[in-house]
């Protein structure tokens, strides 16, 4: 019965790898082919694969900047997120906020284009339409409330001894918080932080309207490979792939604490 269960178990993880995996693989397979070869029917498995798609991502454009810009927009939007969205879930989860939380998660919810033209009129008022500021303000829709809501079951997972022995031994409230709660969360903080990063790195709507030359980002710049004439699958798939590798590269490096993170969902005392 165990052997059944255990083939069971990886047949599911099996089938639910199977299809990302493939889906990676067939678009960094579509980088490496010609438009020739990406327009056959059927599709061809076998084919010269060739880096031309690739060397055009960078040569045609200012991608490494459009890189930057989204680097820095998604790095700027996760700190501030923390910074504000800790403290906030702290709150929550010590006086039991729970319809504070609920209204984050609903605005979380909304569809991010109920946004776009408030947002587009006051930024445009402001004089901040292609600025950092318009964009990293805007994706803190994204990452603030995110943060927020993951971090209040963490919180509330943390004993109340805990803070209580800090303020006995002479820690102030932020002293208590910044040395004791936040250590001991820090898988949450892990799991927020890399989460947020790929939503506000993969954010394609409010990049689109708020940005321009100067502060365009990667998934605005993927969409130039689009025009009236033709889709130009093999520039596509490759500039995909390209600004798929930062995000991937940070969660190989925190997956550890990302998995804690995301199976334990709050401290044991």
């Amino acid at each position: 019965m165990k052997k059944v269960q255990k083939a069971a178990f990886y047949g599911a993880v099996f089938l639910l790898c199977i299809i990302p995996l493939f889906v990676f693989l067939w678009m960094f397979m579509t980088g490496l082919k010609t438009q020739a070869d990406n327009l056959a029917i059927p599709p061809k498995i076998f084919f010269t694969p060739t880096m031309q798609n690739f060397k055009s991502v960078f040569d045609q454009g200012h991608f490494f900047k459009y890189l930057g810009n989204s680097a820095i927009v998604a790095l700027f939007s996760v700190g501030i997120a923390l910074l504000l969205g800790l403290p906030a879930s702290y709150g929550i989860a010590k006086y039991r906020m729970r319809k504070i939380g609920l209204v984050l998660l609903v605005a979380r919810m909304v569809p991010f284009i109920s946004y776009l033209i408030p947002w587009f009129i006051i930024f445009r008022a402001l004089g901040l339409v292609d600025t950092y500021i318009s964009l990293i303000t805007t994706h803190l829709i994204i990452t603030l409330p995110f943060v927020i809501w993951i971090m209040v079951n963490f919180f509330e997972g943390v004993p109340a001894s805990l803070e209580e022995a800090a303020l006995i031994d002479g820690c102030s409230p932020l002293q208590a918080f910044v040395k004791i709660l936040i250590p001991v969360v820090r898988n949450g903080i892990f799991t927020a932080s890399v989460l947020s990063f790929i939503f506000s790195w993969n954010q394609f709507l409010f990049s689109l309207i708020l940005s321009g030359n100067r502060t365009m980002t990667v998934p605005v710049a993927v969409f130039q490979f689009i025009s009236y004439e033709e889709i130009n699958w093999g520039g596509l798939a490759a500039a995909a792939t390209v600004i798929t590798v930062p995000p991937l590269i940070m969660t190989v490096f925190v997956q550890k604490y990302m998995i804690k993170g995301l199976t334990s969902g709050a401290v044991k005392g």
